[in-house]
């Protein structure tokens, strides 16, 4: 960057995530804090493309940490995608004066920061996304609150497959990462955790759930992430193995919503200041990333990097402790 920094612009992008609106309000604050201008950008790349600007205060950020979704709202942005969408981007800031931006997503947001990192725009982007699946980071926001969702969910689940004696195939998020069913599973004391990570032999599910009717055991909950298969078709295959009387709850975008986590506000507003540092001290085209309980700056290109590596220990340990 060879100039000062002066006004910065905020959006979010992609997939909503709880802890976003904590990210805003640091920003906002931080930035206010130093001087700065703040400029919210509405509805993601879609309304920076169109304009749709508006100057921040300390009170347009009020009472907001404690809120799930998004106040600047999200929307995905085919036009992003064109080199003459990433264009009218670049020369919309320009227009308004805004020397540099914050993008709040996930890797696909990320995509479209950099375009603009291209064209002289310094960009730092902050990783929300419930899936915990971007590399560098140890805890994405909206993580921790979308895991508390699932295993509140889970616990009223299990009340009623008690009181019928049956076995629950509960499908959460994750077409590509098992993070959450991983650790909800490991949480929850599932019975067994199907990932897309991990090739799993249903015969071997079912000889589980049998040793444990035979024990006494007279419900089940199975913890399946969407992308690693059909929870209906598991159900039928379970049902046909063990004979037992399976249901599937499919939890879907529950697991967005609801206020955020202790966890997520706090690394949220972190992530949110760290971002107005790194403009101020002259970096782009960076991340912030939650490493060890401390919050850093790193090369965006490590969000495109090695796949986050399942915790197979993890995993391991959750078989184990469910025997």
């Amino acid at each position: 960057m060879n100039h000062k920094v002066q006004s910065i612009g905020v959006l979010t992008s992609g997939g909503d995530a709880p802890g976003m609106n904590a990210a805003i309000r640091a920003v906002v604050r931080k930035g206010i804090y130093h001087g700065l201008k703040v400029y919210g950008i509405e509805r993601g790349y879609e309304g920076l493309i169109n304009g749709i600007f508006r100057e921040m205060s300390l009170g347009t950020v009020a009472d907001i940490v404690h809120r799930g979704g998004t106040m600047l709202m999200t929307a995905r942005s085919q036009e992003m995608m064109t080199s003459d969408g990433q264009r009218k981007a670049a020369d919309q800031l320009r227009k308004q004066g805004i020397d540099a931006l914050v993008v709040i997503g996930g890797d696909g947001s990320f995509r479209g920061a950099q375009t603009l990192s291209s064209q002289g725009i310094p960009i730092i982007g902050i990783p929300a996304t419930i899936d915990n699946d971007i590399p560098g980071t140890d805890f994405t926001i909206g993580f921790d609150t979308a895991l508390n969702t699932v295993i509140e969910s889970v616990s009223k689940i299990r009340d009623t497959a008690t009181s019928h004696e049956r076995t629950f195939i509960v499908e959460v998020m994750g077409r590509e990462s098992g993070s959450i069913a991983l650790h909800a599973g490991l949480a929850c004391g599932a019975e067994s955790i199907i990932v897309p990570e991990i090739s799993v032999d249903l015969k071997e599910v079912s000889s589980k759930l049998l040793r444990g009717h035979q024990r006494g055991k007279n419900h089940s909950i199975i913890i399946v992430a969407e992308g690693a298969g059909s929870a209906w078709k598991i159900a039928e295959d379970l049902r046909l193995e063990t004979g037992f009387d399976t249901r599937v709850t499919i939890l879907g975008h529950i697991q967005r919503g609801g206020n955020p986590s202790a966890l997520d506000v706090v690394i949220a507003s972190e992530m949110g200041a760290k971002a107005v540092e790194l403009l101020r001290s002259g970096q782009s085209d960076q991340m912030t990333a939650r490493v060890s309980q401390e919050v850093i700056g790193l090369p965006m290109e490590v969000a495109y990097g090695p796949r986050k590596p399942f915790n197979y220990d993890l995993y391991e340990l959750a078989n184990q402790l469910s025997i």
